[in-house]
């Protein structure tokens, strides 16, 4: 129907509420965006965040743990070439393989952190070196397991996709198991000393690869939580982005809507009927008085904190301004008028902190017999500068409070300044 038609079927009045339906062309669901002014409600497409950011200290927690284990595997194999009857060049050649295949080990792990799921996983010149060096400990060891270990090491540290690092991982374990049980009576038969520590040197050689898995499978696990929550948090902004504007939409467009409709009868009747014209000019002025009332209500719905949150952030203000706070929440805080008592909160922590001065203070909301209390007290010096009662910023909260239908009294002392405001439940929000 269009305003003319509806204007006919109702001549001289247009207050009344479009239909629903009527005054906005059809809509998608809300869920899945849509047009609203022009504008498309469709959340954005936003990218994952890098890898491990909000987790840097989880991420260097595992990078020690790797580190030092490795570390500890090496010098385990390092004691049969020391004892006894080194030989010089079983010396040079295991440790400068073993620096070499830490640096690779280094680099590989720390492009694990910036790696994608996606990424390619394939040989690449650290892997090679780092191979090299691992088959070097193997010679300068006498030991295939120990080159089996490192270079094994290295491969499970690559950017494998999901699922295939951990079946690598196991045939790669047992690969080592078979051959530290191959060479366990060769290698205590063998001429390096220390032979009662060869079958601990084959477990930390087999165990090796499994336990850097281990460690990087738990990162993967605290970054994907931290991924989650950064994209919970996403979900969250954008759902209340859509929710705005479906509340926008509503209220703008039957406001529109009606406001349209009387300037259209105003000026149907502006040649015959002067009076009748004036009269929808004047409802239409109420119609966009209503508009703007209802959007400064759905913006202060937005905008408002819980009352809680309100008094947790000014005792940690209080507090890192040194002083000792007390609070004390009911448990139906967030019930409470927050339109009336969120200024209430603030402008106590304000003048608690520009005219206290003193070492203590206490916050105290709760619901008692039928109404709301709301409690701020604090110390003064010894020779206070009391704040006025009748200054702009208490004269402001007790007309504020006043307004809601409560009351607001304070209460100073030579020691001490106490401010109570209080709101009958139900009263304005």
């Amino acid at each position: 129907m269009t305003p003319s038609d509806r204007s006919r079927e109702r001549p001289g009045s247009a207050t009344g509420s479009p239909p629903q339906g009527r005054n906005a062309p059809p809509r998608g669901d809300i869920r899945h965006g849509r047009t609203v002014g022009g504008m498309s409600t469709a959340p954005e497409t936003i990218d994952a965040p890098p890898s491990g950011r909000g987790v840097s200290a989880t991420w260097w927690y595992t990078l020690v743990s790797a580190g030092s284990f490795v570390l500890a595997v090496l010098f385990v194999w390092s004691v049969p070439i020391l004892v006894g009857d080194p030989q010089p060049w079983r010396v040079a050649a295991y440790f400068g393989s073993a620096v070499v295949w830490c640096a690779a080990f280094a680099m590989l792990i720390l492009r694990y952190r910036r790696a994608r799921e996606d990424s390619p996983v394939g040989p690449s010149a650290v892997l090679v070196v780092g191979v090299a060096a691992a088959a070097g400990v193997g010679v300068a060891t006498g030991s295939v397991t120990s080159a089996l270990s490192l270079a094994f090491a290295l491969v499970g540290v690559l950017p494998w996709p999901q699922g295939v690092r951990g079946r690598l991982t196991g045939l790669l374990t047992v690969v080592l198991v078979v051959s530290a049980a191959l060479e366990h009576e060769r290698l205590s038969a063998g001429p390096l000393s220390a032979a009662d520590l060869w079958p601990m040197m084959l477990i930390f050689a087999a165990a090796l690869p499994f336990s850097i898995v281990s460690m990087l499978w738990w990162w993967d696990i605290v970054r994907e939580l931290d991924r989650a929550r950064a994209a919970e948090g996403r979900l969250a902004a954008a759902q209340e982005r859509l929710i705005l504007a479906g509340d926008v939409h509503d209220l703008q467009g039957h406001h529109l809507q009606v406001i349209a409709l009387q300037l259209e009868l105003a000026e149907r009747l502006l040649r015959d009927d002067p009076d009748g014209a004036l009269d929808q000019l004047r409802a239409a002025q109420r119609s966009v008085d209503g508009a703007r009332t209802g959007t400064r209500e759905l913006a202060t719905r937005f905008r408002s904190v819980l009352l809680s949150d309100e008094l947790e952030n000014a005792a940690d203000l209080l507090r890192s301004a040194g002083l000792r706070v007390q609070l004390d929440i009911g448990p139906d805080a967030d019930l409470a008028p927050a339109d009336a008592l969120g200024p209430v909160v603030r402008e106590s922590t304000t003048n608690i902190l520009k005219h206290g001065g003193g070492e203590s203070a206490r916050l105290r909301l709760a619901r008692d017999e039928g109404e709301w209390r709301f409690h701020a007290e604090n110390d003064l010096p010894a020779e206070p500068e009391a704040p006025d009662e009748q200054g702009a910023g208490i004269a402001g909260m007790t007309e504020r409070i006043e307004r809601a239908g409560g009351t607001l009294r304070t209460r100073p002392t030579r020691r001490t300044f106490e401010l109570e405001a209080r709101l009958p439940v139900g009263g304005a929000r």
